[in-house]
């Protein structure tokens, strides 16, 4: 059942909103770093509850690392028949391939074996807490099986993967919580909601006057804009940063980190040190910033493509703005 604020409510909201500054809750969740923003400071705690319950909802269908997860249980059958699966899964599944048909397979959710074989085989706290001496000797890339291998039934709910195939859902999962807990939010509370789940933000409703101020850092940790770093504005969809600098580990004697080319295996050649993309949603920003990071040089063409804006960072430091991304130092608090 969809509910509406009476129209006086509404305009209330609306005012209110546009003199009082967002109120901010941050926590840790899904390994990283959560932050929810509120453009009524009043709202802050019932949006607060809709987005723990959502990400543990998340977390529940979709981690690798729960045993007790409904991908681990599905994972664990591979190699044998359909499995039906819930609602919650069927979306996140749905949206891995839906991103990995977008990117030619660049976005692969088959790469769970290569990733466990670079040494994510564990949540990223417990992979960087490892002692140099536990990790062994580096194991030999294990290109993915690929994406059109996976055996999905839309209408009844049932999965079949391939045997030796695991799915890794981290490279969409994560965005797609982000514009859940967004919409649901949103809708909920009355006023603008901004969901930030480790660099992949999402927002919903009616924002702040002047939009939803967002510094772009390598660190998504790096809560404030502090001197320099570029700032823009989005007032609804989705933003999101990816990088590689800073979820690395050591192994073999080589920096390894968790963005994987599905064709080989292994992390792919450094070219960008991050990229940032504005999209409608958080998915298709976060797929596009994936995307870009395994492409390399390829990621300017292929972004240009998409037509959506972005902003690459290579490894020397260069930056690279496309389609309608401002200029560094340009921040005209424009919509993105």
């Amino acid at each position: 059942m969809r509910t509406t604020l009476p129209a006086a409510a509404a305009r209330t909201a609306a005012t209110r909103s546009a003199y009082l500054e967002p109120a901010t809750a941050v926590f840790s969740a899904l390994g990283t770093t959560a932050a929810l923003l509120t453009a009524d400071p009043a709202r802050i705690q019932d949006a607060l509850l809709i987005l723990r319950a959502e990400l543990a909802a998340i977390d529940a269908a979709c981690s690798r690392f729960r045993p007790d997860s409904e991908l681990s249980r599905v994972n664990a059958t591979a190699g044998t028949g359909p499995v039906p699966v819930s609602a919650l899964l069927a979306e996140a599944v749905e949206t891995a391939l839906r991103a990995a048909e977008l990117t030619d397979g660049a976005v692969d959710p088959t790469v769970g074996p290569a990733v466990v074989a670079l040494g994510y085989d564990r949540t990223f706290a417990q992979v960087t807490a490892r002692r140099p001496e536990d990790t062994g000797p580096a194991t030999a890339p294990r290109p993915a099986a690929g994406w059109p291998s996976v055996r999905w039934d839309p209408v009844l709910r049932l999965l079949r993967l391939p045997a030796g195939t695991t799915l890794d859902l981290g490279a969409t999962a994560k965005a797609l919580a982000a514009d859940r807990a967004a919409r649901r939010a949103a809708a909920a509370v009355g006023c603008g909601v901004l969901v930030n789940l480790g660099g992949d933000l999402s927002a919903a409703g009616e924002p702040p006057a002047a939009g939803w101020r967002v510094a772009i850092a390598d660190d998504h940790a790096a809560l404030d804009a502090g001197p320099g770093r570029p700032v823009v504005s989005i007032r609804d969809g989705g933003l999101a940063t990816s990088g590689t600098t800073v979820r690395t580990w050591r192994r073999g004697g080589q920096t390894l980190h968790h963005i994987v080319d599905p064709d080989t295996g292994d992390v792919p050649p450094p070219v960008w040190r991050t990229v940032s993309v504005a999209a409608g949603s958080c998915v298709d920003a976060n797929t596009a910033t994936t995307a870009a990071l395994v492409l390399g040089e390829r990621a300017p063409g292929w972004l240009r493509g998409t037509g959506l804006p972005a902003r690459l960072v290579r490894t020397d430091g260069s930056v690279l703005c496309l389609g309608s991304w401002p200029a560094d130092g340009g921040d005209d608090g424009g919509d993105r």
